[in-house]
């Protein structure tokens, strides 16, 4: 891949993009946080990579297979690919320390709040990280994004209004702002 020269939106799903669902193990769970289709079609249009990164410890603590997750995740896309909103990539982390299946029971470099599924997702979509934004619900979040080199925004935080619609709102306006 040549230099990275694009924006990217890297976006956590659980209570991010979905409402919040402790543990979502089926499609039913992801049910999409209000108001994200219009400002996250706006993004694509202005060429921002949209990449989905999330942690899944569900996973390792087996109360979700690998087959479950896509199954899950691909119907959650293919809502929003109805709706006209389309994924450049999806990275998920399914680890964690404390889990019951061995082989994911780990530490890694992968779960937030390391940046490993940032980086790599920029490696692999030519996505400017000084450029981008990481937006999620975890201070986790946040913290990977800032170790990766990007702007974020905390969304539905108590006490504040701050939505993931209208992180994307403020997103949309700086990078469409960005390409006058």
């Amino acid at each position: 891949m040549g230099l990275a020269h694009r924006v990217g939106v890297f976006l956590d799903r659980d209570g991010t993009l979905t409402r919040p669902y402790h543990y979502p193990t089926l499609a039913e769970h992801l049910v999409p946080s209000d108001g994200i289709v219009e400002p996250l079609r706006r993004l694509a249009d202005a060429g921002a990579a949209l990449v989905i990164v999330t942690n899944q410890s569900a996973l390792a603590r087996g109360y979700l297979t690998d087959a479950g997750f896509a199954a899950a995740q691909a119907s959650f896309e293919q809502a929003l690919a109805r709706a006209g909103v389309r994924f450049e990539g999806v990275y998920h982390c399914p680890h964690h320390p404390d889990g019951v299946v061995a082989s994911l029971a780990v530490r890694c470099r992968c779960r937030k709040p390391e940046p490993g599924l940032l980086l790599r997702a920029a490696a692999e979509h030519g996505i400017d990280l000084a450029r981008s934004w990481m937006v999620g619900d975890q201070p986790s979040d946040a913290e990977a994004g800032r170790r990766a080199g990007c702007r974020t925004v905390l969304v539905g935080q108590a006490g504040t209004a701050v939505t993931t619609a209208l992180a994307l709102w403020t997103i949309v306006g700086e990078v469409a702002g960005a390409g006058r």
